[in-house]
């Protein structure tokens, strides 16, 4: 006898993260999409905008809220922030819904700390209800959750890759470092100058330096909250000219003797139960190539004895584990399913 299936909207379906969303839905076999919004394409087929995604009989729309969730049990909003929490807050009340922000609307704890990078706030009561969606991390908390903050794709590679160090007191809290690189479709599928063909192609750049990543408050509180205690991060993102992926590396001084072996079997023991988490082997580093496409961290790396720090490697995909694969993975683990169901694609190589 087949399974059931859930009914899955998608509010905001014409950007990347929302096309990535619906080419996975599409595939997730207990899942089926019963509508896509969007206000560009409104009224037109969803094959016709995006042909790469096959048959489908789906048609963009852009209803209210209320409409939104009539068929629905799951919704996801890839919507720009701001624009998230005006629709959330009308369809969070609808108890039968569980609702996956891609937006920053529901990623903060403290809403200052939201009105400081992004400005008021205009739901700030439903925050305490809100769970940052990070699997490797919260997962207990998000199988008890209604309302999941879905990370960003930058602070998935840096959180994942420093986590298991900073919860077993391993390095030092001060001075870490994250060197980031994004490929261009991070800056989404809108018209802009920075990200056009003849300004990206050939060039690699840094970009918002200096604390200024709107992404940097979002890894310091889930940093912090992993070393008990607050912590700052020196975070530089830089745009590299491919269509995705990210590649983060990560610098620290450890607290106690370390060697390779025993960095291994730290994180083997913490990301034990995580099976979107792939360990290297000694001679290997982590390629944005290896995981593209897919909703895979390749973590690895290496002991520095001239300047004593470890080094850690973490790539994703930003797409995918840094946006759409992860909020699919949340939607399995709130609805008790296996986390990995409609996401065992292996990577696209090369």
């Amino acid at each position: 006898m087949a399974e059931s299936k859930i009914n899955a909207v998608i509010v905001g379906g014409s950007g990347y993260t929302g096309l990535e969303l619906l080419r996975l839905l599409l595939r997730h076999p207990r899942v089926k999409v019963v509508g896509v919004t969007s206000r560009t394409y409104q009224g037109q087929k969803v094959q016709q905008v995006f042909p790469s995604l096959g048959y489908t009989d789906l048609l963009f729309s852009d209803p209210a809220a209320g409409e939104i969730a009539r068929e629905a049990q799951v919704v996801f909003t890839a919507v720009p922030h701001k624009e998230a929490m005006e629709i959330i807050a009308r369809l969070f009340p609808d108890q039968r819904l569980k609702i996956i922000d891609l937006s920053a609307d529901f990623r903060f704890q403290d809403p200052e700390t939201y009105r400081a990078w992004y400005g008021p706030h205009q739901a700030p009561d439903l925050l305490k209800h809100a769970v940052y969606g990070l699997p490797e991390i919260h997962s207990s908390a998000i199988r008890q959750a209604r309302l999941i903050g879905n990370p960003g794709c930058y602070p998935t590679s840096i959180i994942l890759g420093l986590a298991p160090l900073l919860k077993e007191k391993w390095i030092e809290p001060l001075g870490l470092v994250a060197d980031s690189k994004s490929g261009v479709s991070g800056a989404g599928r809108s018209l802009n100058l920075g990200s056009l063909y003849c300004e990206v192609d050939e060039g690699f750049k840094a970009y918002k330096v200096g604390g200024e990543h709107r992404h940097t408050p979002e890894i310091e509180q889930e940093l912090s909250r992993l070393a008990d205690r607050s912590l700052t991060i020196t975070f530089t993102p830089h745009l590299v000219p491919m269509s995705r992926g990210i590649l983060s590396t990560l610098y620290a001084y450890p607290q106690k003797e370390t060697t390779w072996e025993n960095i291994r079997d730290l994180y083997a023991a913490f990301y034990r139960e995580a099976p979107f988490v792939r360990l290297l082997e000694k001679e290997e580093l982590p390629n944005t190539l290896r995981v593209r496409g897919s909703n895979y961290c390749e973590i690895g790396w290496r002991l520095d004895p001239r300047t004593g720090r470890v080094i850690i490697f973490s790539a994703i995909d930003n797409l995918v584990k840094g946006a759409s694969g992860q909020a699919i993975q949340n939607m399995n683990i709130l609805l008790g399913w296996d986390q990995t169901l409609g996401l065992t694609q292996l990577p696209l190589y090369p």
